[in-house]
């Protein structure tokens, strides 16, 4: 039995998801001419299809489950459960107008007309706030709409910002966040659900190593408490007496976005022979 995975065909979501699978040591072939490709060493196959019909094939039941834009999945409304968020392929939904409009407030869109791909996030945002305007959609370049007089305004996909700064425009409203969500179908079979759980696992391993480093260090015995209290590690660091009469070894993990400020720290503790060294997975 194969757990049946969509993924989306081409584009940055695509990119992170086979890195993501790969890294979980899963061998997939792309799916460049090829729709559906089994793994080999894993029972799961991955469907390749557009990101906005991945949600509707997840709660048909043509995948079990699949890999999508959280932004598409709200769009959908189709009837899947959210398994996991996956925490990439991050941006925002927001609305955006001509940069040199003094924006007061939500108000300014009444009367106005909105261009957009994604009319039903954007029309259940305008009616829970009361504000009565015209959805334009449009697929495609939507923020070149308001610059050739197709719509005042434009709610779109947000990342940098920098496309609507070389469109002339801004974000005003950010109306949701966006993340790679794995979504799944709400009746599947307990074999397939244990699977299902494996693959989480696997990812888990895959997330929780990101970021982070292996450390190992030589540091006096009597700076030992002071050079833990910068290196927790998972639960505490290890430490192993060395042959040197007072020094011990000490190995833990650390966070790589704080590495330079705690290498400084831990050299002026008396820390020696440094390694630091890149972990590929790590299981709690």
């Amino acid at each position: 039995m194969l757990l049946r995975i969509a993924v989306q065909a081409k584009g940055r979501l695509f990119d992170e998801t086979m890195t993501m699978l790969a890294e979980s040591s899963i061998k997939v072939e792309s799916g460049k001419r090829t729709l559906l490709v089994p793994a080999k060493n894993f029972p799961v196959e991955v469907l390749y299809l557009r990101d906005d019909d991945i949600p509707q094939a997840v709660a048909s039941g043509i995948a079990d489950v699949g890999i999508v834009g959280e932004n598409e999945f709200e769009e959908r409304q189709e009837d899947a459960e959210i398994v996991k968020r996956l925490d990439f392929s991050k941006c925002r939904l927001s609305l955006a107008i001509p940069k040199e409009i003094d924006y007061k407030g939500l108000e300014w869109f009444n009367g106005k007309k909105i261009a957009t791909s994604y009319p039903g996030i954007l029309k259940r945002f305008l009616d829970k706030n009361g504000i009565k305007a015209e959805i334009h959609v449009i697929t495609g370049s939507v923020e070149i709409a308001p610059g050739i007089g197709l719509a005042d305004s434009i709610f779109d996909i947000v990342s940098s910002g920098s496309t609507l700064v070389s469109n002339n425009l801004k974000e005003v409203e950010v109306v949701m966040k966006s993340e790679a969500i794995l979504i799944g179908n709400k009746n599947l079979s307990a074999e397939k659900r244990e699977i299902l759980n494996e693959l989480l696992f696997r990812f888990d391993s895959y997330k929780n190593a990101e970021g982070k480093k292996y450390i190992v260090l030589n540091i006096p015995n009597d700076k030992i408490a002071a050079a833990s209290e910068l290196l927790p590690g998972m639960k505490a660091p290890t430490i192993t007496k060395l042959e040197t009469d007072g020094w011990s070894s000490l190995a833990s993990v650390i966070e790589e976005k704080y590495f330079w400020e705690i290498i400084g720290k831990l050299k002026n503790l008396g820390a020696e022979g440094i390694l630091v060294m890149p972990i590929e997975k790590m299981i709690y």
